[in-house]
């Protein structure tokens, strides 16, 4: 999918924490897609990143915010973040919903963190993979709600059709792998005889 990626150059960084049972699947995982799409981003793997060197120091030397809907998260689609001093940086848990709890609720300093929602106005596009509610968005949805938002809000200076060529990866893999769902024997076939 590599060859898909539409890199998008930002100022607010995104810290993508990723839970160990989707960095198994990093190949074709929508964290791992968004981190390479976006270059101004890192990606860390655990669950408990209470004492993580690098993150705490994102903590102390950004705005940061984690991306988890509550009733008191700051709703990036309508509101504007406030002001500050320093940059921007909005954490991804990248996880099942079921996952994504213990990575929030061990990680006391993520836990402190100022909440970020958006409106979502669509349901994922992930056909293959259920989704727990209408609504719920992929890693790499997400991060594009999120760069629409900054768009629109004039946070970022980047265009519609580069926020719509993000997801283009995305589109791909899921073609992809319906097309081997509908074919696993030619695949296997033809893997076979590139090895």
């Amino acid at each position: 999918m590599c060859q898909y990626f539409h890199k998008i150059k930002t100022t607010t960084k995104f810290v993508i924490l990723m839970h160990p049972k989707e960095f198994k699947k990093v190949k074709n995982n929508t964290g791992h897609f968004t981190h390479q799409s976006l270059p101004n981003s890192e990606l860390f793997v655990g669950i408990d990143f209470t004492n993580h060197k690098r993150i705490n120091e994102i903590i102390q030397t950004h705005q940061s915010y984690i991306l988890y809907p509550s009733e008191d998260a700051l709703n990036i689609s309508t509101t504007v973040p406030p002001q500050s001093q320093q940059p921007l940086a909005i954490f991804l848990i990248d996880a099942t919903w079921a996952c994504a709890k213990p990575i929030f609720y061990r990680s006391t300093n993520l836990a402190k963190l100022p909440h970020m929602s958006f409106s979502a106005t669509r349901n994922s596009a992930y056909e293959i993979k259920i989704q727990p509610q209408d609504g719920y968005l992929s890693t790499i949805e997400s991060a594009q709600e999120v760069l629409y938002a900054l768009a629109k809000h004039k946070i970022e200076n980047i265009t519609k059709e580069e926020i719509e060529s993000f997801l283009e990866p995305f589109y791909k893999m899921i073609a992809y792998q319906k097309e081997l769902i509908a074919n696993p024997k030619s695949h296997a076939v033809r893997f076979k005889r590139r090895r």
